[in-house]
């Protein structure tokens, strides 16, 4: 969902660092800062947030429920609702803007050491910020989380990358995720149905 806003400018803060795959500037640091509490009162986590474009610029957040991870459209709607007094309060972007929420979709960005829990036996893309043994970018199957560190099975070797060294990281689209997406999906909706049905009886 898509809507149009404008602000006045970037007031003066300070930052607390925020992991580099959820946000990669002290503007997305602020945004994040600011919608956090109002989304997770409506039950969203806030899953990224991005600004791009110069002449027309595009903020994008992405989320998910807390309670089983899915986003639908009514739900991007009542959250982005929900946030437009926020930012006309605050106003944390110079000029104007499109806001767009979105849900991470299937192939989705991993941004937390629970996600990587969530999605072990899955394949996936990561990237480090910095060279480790003359290379950043790494692909393979999720196969465990040891503390802080993410194991990756690939071409026949397992991988320990530091969660602190990444800078993007994210699935890949297979028939194995999608499959499951759908069941989870299915199980959301039969949720909503009851939850419905039993505040009409």
């Amino acid at each position: 969902m898509r809507v149009q806003r404008r602000g006045p400018g970037l007031r003066r803060f300070l930052f607390s660092r925020e992991p580099a795959l959820r946000a990669t500037n002290p503007v997305e640091e602020r945004v994040i800062a600011l919608i956090e509490p109002t989304a997770a009162g409506l039950g969203y986590r806030i899953v990224r947030v991005r600004l791009s474009g110069n002449r027309r610029k595009r903020l994008q957040i992405m989320a998910e429920r807390l309670s089983d991870g899915h986003m639908g459209i009514d739900d991007c709607g009542r959250l982005s609702r929900a946030l437009s007094p926020v930012f006309d309060l605050e106003d944390p972007i110079q000029g104007e803007y499109d806001l767009e929420v979105s849900s991470p979709g299937i192939d989705r960005p991993l941004i937390s050491l629970e996600d990587f829990q969530r999605f072990i036996g899955h394949e996936a893309k990561l990237e480090t910020a910095a060279m480790i043994d003359n290379r950043r970018r790494y692909k393979g199957v999720i196969k465990a989380v040891e503390g802080d560190v993410i194991v990756l099975a690939m071409e026949g070797e397992d991988v320990r990358l530091p969660f602190a060294t990444l800078s993007e990281a994210r699935l890949v689209l297979t028939d194995k995720l999608i499959e499951e997406d759908l069941k989870r999906a299915k199980a959301a909706e039969a949720a909503e149905r009851d939850n419905t049905e039993g505040k009409d009886t």
